[in-house]
Formats: C-alpha cells, structure tokens, sequence
C-alpha cells in the first residue's frame, strides 16, 4: 500500500510545498470570489484539522459559491444537499432499497459519501434531520441498519446557515454546533469588492461554470495529507496549553454567558492555532496563534444569557475582552 504521505509518483510528499500549494487557494478562488479570504483560510484550516466548518451570512454572499470554488481547487469530489423543512435523514445518509431482480435490499448511498458535503442552509430543516449528521461528522462513518460504513478522507462538512432570526429557521442543537470546528461569518462585501462583483458578471462570469471562470486544480489529498503530517509535529509548548485552557475556563466564568466553552472546545482552539502556526511558516505554536482563531473556533460554542443580548452584547464582543484580560505567557 502506498504511504498516504506520497504522490501518486510515490515520491515522499513535501511539507514546504503542500504549504505553497494550500496558500495557492487564495488566488484560485479569489477567481470566483471576491474578498472572503479569512472565509479561505477558515476552511483550509478545518481540512487541515480533519474538522468541518459553519459558515454564516445573509443569503447572497456567495457562501455557496466559496465552498465549491475549495472543491474545485482541491480537486476534491463535493455533493451539495439543500436543507428544507421536508428533509428526510435517509435523504443525505443513504438508505436500503430492495432490488426486485436479485430479492434482497441493497445499500444505496447518500450524498453524504464525499469529500466535501454542502450543507445549504442546514438551519431551515428540523432538530432530527439536523442531527443525522452527528454521526458522519464526529465518528466518520454512517450506520445503516446496523452496518457501519465509512466515510471517503478526506471528509468536511461545510454548512451555511442563515443567521437565526429569519424567518423559517430552526436554532442548531448545541451537541451538533459543538461538532463544527470553526464558525466562520461571511461579511456583505464592501463598496469596492461590490463593484468587482458586478464588473465580472457583466463581463460574463458564470458561478455554475467555475472551469470557465479559470478556476484549476493547485492542490490535492496528498498535500493535505504531507500538510496534516507537518502540522502534527508542530511544537506546543506547556506555557501556550496552560493560556488555552485559561482561556476556556474564563469562558465559563463569564457573567455574560450561560453556558461557557467544553474541554472539546480547549481541544479544538489548540488544533486550529497549530495548524494556523504552520500555515504562517513555523514549526511551533505562539500566543498570538491563539488569539487569531479563537473567535472562530469557540463563538459558537458558548451561550449568551438573555439581560447580555437584550444589552447588545455579542459573543464576539465577551470572547475578545476574555483575550484582553487572560494573561499572555511570555
């Protein structure tokens, strides 16, 4: 079997270029989408991380158009499900079907055996077809009728939701929110990346044609996984896990929230500033690696109380002055 870590040459696979090659992702999307590159990096670290992300925004700020822009420069294989009130989870799982010609039930898979999973608007179907993705993403496997069957690597989720006072949307359960490794939140574009916007559709730019648009390969599955490798031996100190922990512990000490961050939560923020550390070019893990993926790795992990939201106050807004205030290692 070859090392998962080689090309398909069988040449060992480079760290230094697995990183050229991911940092490419920015300039191939940005073909197809204008100005979401924390949105770029955001998912390019979940990959890394073998976690899956939330992505949120009002309808209309190319959320969609951001993850298949990825699967196309990645050269991944991607399925997209539109979540709706009538979903079924048999729908994205996968169901058995009887075959009349052979009289015995056969496994016919759901979207979900993929690579990439567009989950488009998860929050306007119900808590039950929600949560049948909790399995596929925590244990990366689907079970049907007693039968585990094991989900393609990589595997991401990527969900857009629409925030969650519009109308016809249903809250996520914290167990299923507390699966996404990062949150990210997808701006209105500026005046300026606006106009872009516009100037390329009335040049003839096409979202459902990403070929036509330029977009190319630049990276694959044996750069994530030469990635993966490289990430896992960058160094963490005890002084930067203490200043994570401390961090999630103030969390649940905040008054301003009713429900603070989990250990997985702890666990996770480490993940992401490792991998966040090696994609700036290090080999070890520095405070302020920290401090650049904490809004997005613990914002939806956390539980405002009602007086703080009727006071304008946002998750965001606690988490940053939690950073202001925990003492930074030296």
């Amino acid at each position: 079997m070859m090392d998962p870590t080689t090309d398909n040459a069988g040449i060992p696979g480079n760290p230094d270029t697995a990183r050229a090659s991911l940092e490419a992702l920015r300039a191939e999307i940005a073909k197809a989408v204008v100005g979401q590159d924390p949105a770029v990096t955001g998912l390019v670290v979940a990959l890394l991380c073998r976690g899956h992300v939330l992505l949120e925004g009002v309808p209309g700020v190319a959320k969609t158009l951001l993850v298949r822009a990825l699967a196309s420069a990645l050269e991944l294989d991607t399925k997209r499900v539109q979540f709706t009130p009538d979903l079924m989870p048999s729908d994205i799982t996968g169901s058995l079907v009887y075959d009349t010609r052979s009289a015995e039930f056969s496994f016919q898979p759901g979207p979900v055996f993929t690579n990439l999973l567009l989950a488009d608007e998860i929050n306007r179907t119900p808590p039950k077809t929600q949560s049948s993705l909790l399995e596929a993403m925590e244990e990366r496997q689907v079970t049907v009728d007693g039968t585990p069957r094991p989900l393609p690597d990589p595997f991401l989720v990527a969900a857009t939701q629409n925030p969650v006072e519009y109308e016809g949307t249903y809250p996520l359960p914290e167990a299923q929110l507390d699966r996404f490794l990062l949150k990210l939140t997808i701006p209105l574009p500026s005046r300026q990346d606006e106009i872009d916007v516009l100037t390329r559709h009335a040049e003839g730019f096409n979202p459902r044609d990403l070929r036509a648009a330029g977009i190319r390969p630049v990276a694959g599955p044996a750069d994530l996984e030469a990635a993966r490798a490289a990430v896992a031996k960058t160094v963490i100190s005890p002084e930067i896990t203490a200043y994570v922990v401390d961090i999630c512990r103030a969390t649940r000490d905040s008054p301003s929230f009713t429900l603070g961050v989990s250990p997985r939560g702890a666990t996770a923020l480490l993940a992401t500033s490792r991998a966040w550390a090696w994609l700036t070019g290090r080999d070890y893990v520095i405070p302020d690696d920290v401090k650049a993926l904490a809004l997005p790795t613990l914002r939806h992990r956390v539980q405002l109380r009602p007086e703080a939201e009727m006071e304008g106050v946002t998750a965001d807004s606690v988490i940053n002055a939690i950073l202001a205030h925990v003492p930074v290692p030296r």
